[in-house]
Order: structure tokens, then sequence, then C-alpha cells
């Protein structure tokens, strides 16, 4: 309530549009020109930026409504090339998994295949900005104040597993270059049909259907997978900014903590059944219509999906006349259905409920105290350029380090002085004590 009071929106209004006061009365449509404007000459304005960062176009640069903008319309662009990096595959892809296709008769499959596209190299640019950027919020902030928000774990998480992706990616393409070379040192034939390769080499003309499990390009596609959706996730971030969709962001933040303490008890339970269940059945192996509850593996399966109805009751049926097994199997079954189904789904469904309700009755504030939030990372000095023009150090950036350079040479220099005067001390109560 004291952050939502009017003197504070006030204050922080007046910090919001700093250098930018003739902005901050005009209508939604003139912000929104500026905000089209800064999407459209961001690289220029990052140009500008590095040569004259303490112009009067730098100062507002470094005011927190423009890096907020610019951040964001980073942030759009990133999204924008992941949408482009799977569009040639909205129709479907252009081989299937059992077919292969290369430039000319000589090459390796998958040599074509591992190559990173302008796309993937673009991306891969924005994260590595991405990271230098968290990595700078680590050394401003510490360890400990960075972990406390929550954002900065999604940021770490998704980041993380974006290099994992293109490290097995690279790893993969790594192999098939080697691959390639063996084949262009020792192979005379023009066609690789016609020539018995060693395995680890033909292994990498093979088509997908025959990669192993563990093959680091599949391992490189499911990472990728996840971190394109943590990647979009992402845009909950910056919702408080707008007055519609700030409280809807805060409801769905509540929600997420009622649902982390619901899964205590959803474990615990789903746990005791997939157990038991497994127990019960694990002796009927191909004794059942289907292999449910016969493995742990299947046990997950039936007992997940019939959470949203995906599962049947003749999942408990044996092929054996074993009516007290398949007795016991219905009421488990059953009384699961019944726990978890009507009483923890509905109360989890309450739970929602009123934690939205909770927020709807005092929106306005929760709203107002969001974006207070969300303003205040914004207030600090740095962190002016979004990815990935922060890569590129501008010439404050070469000054602070000289000046640091210089202020840990002092300190040297003076530990030193300090040093030998003690030492000289020390050497004249020596010679008193003498």
């Amino acid at each position: 309530q004291f952050v939502a009071h009017p003197n504070c929106q006030q204050q922080l209004l007046t910090m919001w549009y700093e250098n930018l006061s003739g902005l901050r009365q005009q209508s939604i449509a003139v912000k929104f020109l500026a905000v089209f404007g800064v999407s459209i000459g961001l690289p220029f304005l990052a140009i500008a930026y590095w040569i004259a960062p303490c112009s009067k176009l730098g100062r507002t640069l470094r005011s927190p409504f423009m890096k907020f903008v610019a951040h964001a319309v980073s942030f759009t662009i990133f999204l924008g090339l992941l949408v482009v990096n799977a569009s040639d595959r909205f129709e479907g892809v252009k081989n299937l998994p059992n077919e292969t296709v290369t430039d000319h008769p000589k090459q390796i499959f998958r040599v074509k295949t591992t190559q990173f596209s302008w796309t993937e190299l673009l991306i891969m640019k924005w994260v590595l900005g991405m990271i230098w950027s968290e990595c700078k919020e680590i050394w401003e902030e510490g360890p400990r104040e960075y972990v406390v928000h929550l954002w900065n774990l999604l940021d770490f998480g998704m980041l993380s597993i974006f290099v994992a992706s293109f490290t097995a990616r690279f790893m993969a393409f790594l192999k098939a270059t080697e691959a390639q070379q063996y084949v262009d040192q020792y192979v005379q034939d023009d066609d690789l049909n016609n020539v018995t390769l060693p395995p680890e080499v033909a292994y990498f003309t093979y088509a997908r259907n025959k990669w192993l499990p563990s093959d680091p390009q599949i391992i490189s596609e499911g990472l990728y997978a996840i971190a394109v959706v943590l990647s979009f996730s992402r845009i909950a971030y910056i919702l408080p900014a707008n007055e519609s969709f700030g409280p809807l962001q805060i409801s769905l933040g509540r929600t997420v903590k009622d649902i982390f303490k619901f899964m205590v008890i959803f474990i615990m339970v789903f746990l005791a059944f997939m157990i038991g269940m497994f127990n019960l059945y694990s002796y009927y192996l191909g004794a059942k219509y289907n292999p449910a509850f016969t493995t742990v593996e299947e046990s997950f399966k039936t007992l997940f999906w019939s959470i949203f109805g995906l599962s049947e009751v003749i999942s408990v049926v044996l092929k054996y006349d074993h009516k007290f097994i398949e007795n016991i199997g219905y009421v488990l079954y059953g009384v699961y259905n019944v726990t978890m189904v009507v009483v923890l789904l509905n109360m989890l469904i309450a739970m929602i409920n009123n934690s939205y309700q909770e927020i709807e009755e005092d929106a306005d504030v929760e709203w107002k105290f969001a974006r207070a939030k969300l303003w205040l990372s914004y207030f600090d000095e740095g962190r002016t350029l979004p990815a990935p023009f922060n890569l590129v150090p501008s010439p404050k950036s070469f000054y602070y380090l000289i000046l640091r350079i210089k202020m840990c040479l002092i300190k040297l220099c003076k530990s030193k002085a300090k040093n030998c005067e003690n030492d000289l001390e020390m050497g004249m109560l020596n010679s008193k004590q003498r």
C-alpha cells in the first residue's frame, strides 16, 4: 500500500521518464510511435551510444523507460528469430526420417544436417549477449541477491539449456566433419554407396531412423525445444508494465505457487498408488490386455494420463481368471480416480480461485506494486544496451576499466607501503630490545 500510494507512484513516474519529461504527458499513440521508432532504429541507436555515450542521445538511452523499451524490443526480435528458425518446417520437412539428402555423392549426410543456419547463428549471438548481461547482474548484485529473484533462475535455466543444446549440436558437427575428412582423404570412389566405411564413419551417413538414442543431435533438438518454451514464458516478466495484463500475470504467479504447494500432496498420493498397482500387476507381464502397471514406467503413464480421462478401465483386467487380483485392481484404481480427480483437483481449483479473488479484490494495489518492482530493475546505472549489442564494449566501458585498474594499483601500492612501514617498525623494535 505504501508503494501504491499516489505520492510514491508520482515519484516513480518521474524517475521512470528521466530525461524524457515531454513524453510523459503524451498520448498512448505518441508513446507507441516512440516505441516503434526505437524498434526500427535500435541498431543505429546502439552505434550512436557506442560512439558518444555521454551525449544527449546517450543520456536519453540511459533513461529507465528507454532501457525497458530497448530490452523489450531486443527480446521480441529474439523470439521472432526462434519462430523464423522453425518456419521452414511449418508445412513439413523435405526429407523423411528414413531418407538422406546430400549436395554431392561423396558428401556425408550428417555434415549437411548439423550445419548451423543463419538464424541459429543470430540466436547464438543473442544468447551470448543475454549470458553477458546475467554475468554483469551477478557481479553487481551478488550471487545471493541474484538467486532470490525467480525470474533470474528462469533466465539462468533457459540460457544454460540453450548453451547445452548448441554445444551438443556443435559436437555432432565436429564428429560429422571428422568423418567427412576421412572420406575425402582415404576414399577414392565418388559414390559412398559402393564403399565399405569404418563403423564410426558409416554411422554419419545413416538416415535419422538409424541414429542412436544418445546421438548429440537428438539431444540438442530436445534441449532446444525446452529452451524455446522457457523463452516464450519469459514474456510474462514485462506484463506488469501494462494495466490490463499486469493483474493477470500476478494471478498466474500466485497460481504457480499454489500448484507447488499442492504438488506435495499430489506426489505423495500418486507414488502410493503407483507402487501399489505395480506390486499388484508386476507378475502379469504379457498376461494383460494392455501393459499398464506391469512396469514402473507403464504405471506412471497410466496413472498420470488417467487424471485427464485418457486411460481405460481395461488397464486392470487380466487374461487369466484371477478375480481376486482384478477386484483389488478395480478398487484401487477407482479409489485413485476419486481421490485425484474428484478431491485433489477440485481442491486445487478452489485454491487457485481463492488466490485469484484475493488479487482481484486489491488488483490496483497489487499491480502498482508489481510494476514498481519492474521499474526498479531499470533504475540502476548500467546495462543500457540490450543483447546482442552489449557484447561490443563502449568507450565508457574502457574508461571504467582503466579507472578500476588504477584503483587496484593504488590499493596495491598502499598495501605494499604499509607492509614496508610495519617491517621497518618491527626492525627498530627488535634492535632496541637487543
